[in-house]
């Protein structure tokens, strides 16, 4: 099947295929502007993208706003006019900072997730950025976007469905994972709750699903069964443009099936990940020492088994030992290190 080109509220992106917001540093200006530039939608995590500079550990906050300016900037420069957006987790502390930062420095689109955004409209008024809330059930989707509706008048100018199989945090209990259920008829009830948004303000709300999409053929999939365009991001991750460190890349390369695991992240959430000697020193209850950088609400310092934010900046440095590695369920399909404009081929038409 031919795949149209994604538009979400008057942007329009050729290909149809977002790339997952993946933090901390995996996806910054190098590999967003990349693959908005091969005219997919490049996506910036806000997730610490200040780690490895000067300044970070005194004041962190401040250091993370100007990175993430930098980036965003960087990323519009090398898209030369292609989509770019930004991932802002509701957990994070200082939301609202990150937000106007994208604002300010004319971010294209906000993706939000891990929590309902339930106040985004509100942080965003006045503004042409567009916005779009990560949901994984018909329930989110609806609470959510009744409340845009009731609150501002306004609903989302695209809605992200991250299925069981995405990495990072999940919005799945630990029970549903391992049931691992077929999503297919939650992903079209979702689509049908959007439609009735999309009748109200009358205008086209796409959805992008993301979690187990790995080519073309699933793509087709799942644009079949009403989607808009899909989300990628274990692929992204083992590209030459990849932010993260060439360890990073390789620790995908080398997983086997048998290598992922679901671990409990401090945000509350479950999460899918590489087993390492990390994870193995969790389940034996060796807790690592750290210093609290408040990148997280709702985190307590002194009873968090581990800092998310240290063990994502030793992965993505390519300490590997001492790093969570984020991953999808398929990253055992990857073989080897590629290039953005190579995977955006075999989407194009």
């Amino acid at each position: 099947m031919i795949l149209k080109e994604l538009s979400i509220n008057g942007l329009i992106a050729k290909i149809p295929v977002i790339q997952g917001g993946m933090g901390v540093g995996i996806s910054l200006s190098s590999l967003a502007g990349a693959v908005a530039g091969a005219g997919g939608v490049g996506i910036i995590s806000a997730a610490q993208p200040g780690y490895n500079w000067e300044g970070f550990a005194s004041n962190p906050l401040k250091t993370n706003l100007e990175a993430l300016a930098h980036h965003i900037k960087k990323a519009k420069e090398i898209a030369k006019g292609g989509i770019i957006g930004v991932n802002i987790m509701c957990a994070a502390s200082n939301y609202a900072e990150y937000v106007k930062c994208c604002i300010e420095n004319k971010a294209d689109l906000i993706v939000s997730g891990a929590g309902l955004p339930i106040n985004l409209p509100e942080l965003v008024k006045n503004s042409a950025i567009k916005i779009a809330p990560i949901v994984s059930s018909v329930k989110a989707a609806n609470i959510l976007l009744s409340a845009w509706d009731k609150r501002y008048g306004k609903t989302a100018d695209m809605v992200v469905v991250e299925g069981p199989k995405a990495g990072g945090h999940l919005g799945f209990t630990a029970q549903q994972l391992e049931e691992d259920a077929d999503f297919d008829e939650s992903l079209k009830d979702i689509i049908d709750n959007i439609s009735k948004f999309e009748e109200k303000y009358d205008r086209r709300v796409p959805t992008v699903f993301g979690g187990g999409v790995f080519d073309r053929e699933d793509a087709e999939r799942y644009m079949n069964l009403g989607c808009s365009g899909v989300q990628l991001g274990t692929r992204f991750a083992v590209t030459e443009e990849c932010d993260a460190h060439e360890n990073f890349k390789l620790a995908y390369v080398n997983a086997g099936i048998e290598d992922v695991s679901i671990v409990k992240s401090p945000v509350g959430l479950p999460g899918r990940a590489l087993n390492n000697e990390f994870i193995k020193k969790l389940v034996d209850n060796v807790r690592p020492s750290f210093e609290c950088s408040n990148c997280i609400n709702g985190c307590n310092p002194l009873t968090t088994p581990y800092c998310i934010t240290k063990a994502l900046i030793n992965s993505a440095g390519g300490k590997l030992k001492e790093g969570l590695i984020f991953c999808g369920e398929n990253v055992h399909k990857v073989k080897q290190i590629t290039t953005v404009k190579k995977i955006m081929s075999e989407f194009s038409n």
